[in-house]
C-alpha cells in the first residue's frame, strides 16, 4: 500500500512540474489596397500582443528574395508575423510571394503549428497557398470578411474600366488616380467576380482543403448580413462548396475594414484554438 503522504507529495510534484506548451506561428495577411500596416493601424496587433502573440517581424517577398523587418519576438512560444502582399496583384501572384516566405517560415520554426488569418482578399489568397499545400504544419484558417464566392463590386469595376477610344481618354481624364487603380487592378477583379466555370474561385472552391480548422468572421450592417464590399454569404467559408459544413462562422458589426474589436475576437478564437 502507498503511503498517503507520498502519495499527496506525488501530487504536488505533479502539479509543480512544468506543462509543455505550444510554440505557435500566427500570419496575418491584408487585404486589397491594404499594407502591413493595416493590421497595426486598426489596433488589432495592439490587443493580440496584450494577449500574448509577441511580434516577430515584417515579412515581403521580391525579386531578390524575401526582405524581413525583423521583431524580438520570434523565440516566443506564441509569435506574430505580417507579411506584405502585392494587394492589387491577382491571386496567384499575390500567394506566389508568399510561397518563399513559408519556406523561411518553415526552416525556422519547423515543429510549430501555424495559424492564418487573412482580411478580405488576404484570406482568398491564404486559401489558395492552403490547396497548394504550400503552408508549414497549417493548424486553422480564419478569414474576416473575404469574398471567398465573389463580390459583385469586382463586376462593376471591370465594366466600368472595359473601355477604348475618345471615352477611355475622358474616365482617364477626370477619373484621376482613383480609376487608374481600377485599371491596373483588373487581375484581380477578374480572380474574386462571383464563380463560374473557367474562374477561379470555381476552381478553388471544388478543391481538396487540408483538414485544419476553419473560421470566418462575418461583417454585419444595420440592415443585412455583409458589408458594402462583399455578401455574407461569400464571407461565410461554409458556402464554399469543399468547406460545407466544416467551418464555424461568427457575426462582428462594422463595415468592411479592419478594427480594434476583430483583435478582441480574434484573442478569444485563438484562445480556444491553440489549446
Amino acid at each position: 500500500m502507498i503511503p498517503p503522504v507520498f502519495t499527496l507529495l506525488m501530487a504536488l510534484i505533479s502539479l509543480l512540474a512544468p506543462v509543455k506548451a505550444h510554440a505557435d506561428v500566427l500570419i496575418l495577411a491584408h487585404g486589397y489596397l491594404g499594407s502591413e500596416a493595416s493590421w497595426e493601424q486598426s489596433g488589432v496587433v495592439s490587443v493580440l500582443t496584450s494577449q500574448g502573440w509577441s511580434r516577430a517581424g515584417i515579412l515581403t517577398a521580391g525579386p531578390g528574395g524575401v526582405r524581413e523587418l525583423p521583431a524580438p519576438g520570434q523565440t516566443a512560444a506564441n509569435k506574430l508575423y505580417l507579411v506584405s502582399l502585392p494587394s492589387i496583384a491577382p491571386l496567384a501572384v499575390q500567394a506566389d510571394h508568399l510561397t518563399p516566405i513559408w519556406r523561411l517560415l518553415a526552416a525556422r520554426h519547423p515543429r510549430e503549428r501555424f495559424f492564418l488569418v487573412g482580411h478580405s482578399v488576404g484570406g482568398v489568397v491564404l486559401r489558395l497557398a492552403l490547396i497548394r499545400r504550400e503552408v508549414p504544419n497549417p493548424t486553422a484558417l480564419i478569414t474576416i470578411a473575404s469574398p471567398h464566392l465573389g463580390t459583385p463590386r469586382a463586376e462593376q469595376a471591370l465594366d466600368a474600366t472595359d473601355g477604348w477610344g475618345p471615352m477611355e481618354v475622358i474616365k482617364d481624364f477626370f477619373g484621376g488616380g482613383g480609376y487608374q487603380t481600377l485599371k491596373v487592378s483588373r487581375g484581380l477583379y477578374w480572380d474574386i467576380v462571383r464563380p463560374h466555370p473557367g474562374s477561379l474561385l470555381y476552381w478553388m472552391n471544388q478543391q481538396p482543403h487540408p483538414e485544419i480548422t476553419y473560421v470566418s468572421i462575418l461583417r454585419a450592417t444595420p440592415f443585412a448580413m455583409g458589408d458594402i464590399l462583399v455578401p455574407g454569404i461569400s464571407q461565410d467559408l461554409n458556402s464554399v462548396l469543399a468547406l460545407r459544413g466544416r467551418a464555424r462562422s461568427y457575426v462582428a458589426g462594422g463595415g468592411h475594414e479592419l478594427l480594434w474589436p476583430d483583435g478582441m475576437v480574434l484573442s478569444s478564437l485563438l484562445k480556444d484554438l491553440t489549446k
